[in-house]
């Protein structure tokens, strides 16, 4: 018998009848499928919504709204919620304290990031091309100020810039410097020096984790053809790591756009820290204690606005200049 007349006897089970029946035990299974899928994903969105859709939600239609009382001269003691339009980003835009502390924390950004992102990423590359036994112990104690809330290391660096007590202005007169930390010129970049302390150990794990997961033969091959320490680093390190140089920067500028705890804590060591200093405390100064949480939450909506801006900004840009290469 040939191949053709048994192909042509044999029952072809791969071609089965498209019946009434086999339709319907699909569509069960697919919708089986289907409920069981969102059985995994409903508990997450439903955390998703109250956790983050709806705080958003909240603060837009806070900063759409106004407080107005009844009375004479407003002073009565029924209060109701009126619909206020942009009136609230209004306000918000003609506060000069509030748009001093955006040019503030710009500033600061400008400065601070790159020098903390450098910082990280040649910690980061020395660490991970070191052989020494003490690596580990040299990569956890890096890290180890990220484990300190802003909170507390706010008040040990306070400590630290208050005259009297620091025993850095006392190294300082020591040798003939005049140093104020907390002057209306140093302050900024004493909270700068926060920050750096506490945030550069984590940039650098994010780095070096990117680093171990680059194949160890690409670094061989590179020395095989003569490269030095640093033409490795450069070229083939430096390039293979920055997605997380990217991220680590949009996280920054997120962070630094939320500065808050630093200038917060401190505010009463300090006479050049007023409640406009940053965009965050100035919305807090105007929800707890002028009274006024409408103003402060288009003032956060502001902040979110700016926080997109800038993020999405800086990722077209890096993603432009990553396709001019590829060209």
């Amino acid at each position: 018998m040939s191949r053709d007349t048994l192909s042509r006897t044999a029952p072809d089970t791969a071609r089965r009848p498209d019946t009434p029946g086999r339709r319907r035990r699909v569509s069960r299974t697919e919708a089986r499928n289907a409920r069981a899928a969102a059985g995994f994903v409903l508990p997450f969105l439903a955390l998703f919504g109250l956790c983050f859709v709806a705080p958003i939600v909240y603060a837009v239609q806070q900063s759409l709204h106004r407080t107005e009382r009844t009375g004479p001269l407003g002073l009565g003691g029924r209060e109701h919620e009126a619909f206020a339009g942009l009136t609230n980003y209004a306000h918000a835009l003609a506060d000069d304290r509030f748009l001093a502390g955006f040019g503030r924390v710009l500033l600061f950004g400008a400065v601070q990031i790159p020098l903390m992102i450098a910082l990280a990423t040649a910690l980061a590359l020395l660490l991970e091309s070191a052989s020494a036994r003490g690596v580990p112990f040299f990569r956890s104690a890096f890290f180890l100020p990220y484990g300190v809330p802003g909170v507390i290391a706010s008040i040990l660096w306070g400590f630290l810039y208050v005259p009297g007590i620091s025993p850095l202005v006392k190294i300082a007169d020591a040798v003939g410097w005049d140093v104020d930390f907390l002057s209306r010129g140093t302050v900024l970049w004493s909270i700068a020096n926060i920050v750096t302390w506490q945030f550069t150990g984590y940039n650098m794990l994010v780095l070096i984790a990117q680093l171990k997961s680059v194949p160890g033969e690409l670094y061989e091959a590179a020395r095989i053809d003569g490269a030095s320490a640093w033409q490795v680093a450069r070229h083939v390190k430096l390039p293979l790591i920055r997605p997380a140089l990217v991220l680590t920067t949009v996280f920054s500028i997120i962070g630094t756009l939320q500065l808050f705890a630093e200038p917060m804590v401190l505010r009463p060591l300090a006479s050049s820290i007023d409640s406009g200093f940053t965009p965050n405390l100035h919305a807090y100064s105007e929800a707890f204690v002028g009274n006024n949480p409408h103003v402060a939450a288009a003032e956060a909506v502001l902040l979110a606005l700016v926080a997109c801006v800038l993020s999405f900004g800086f990722l077209r840009l890096v993603g432009g200049r990553a396709k001019e290469r590829r060209r």
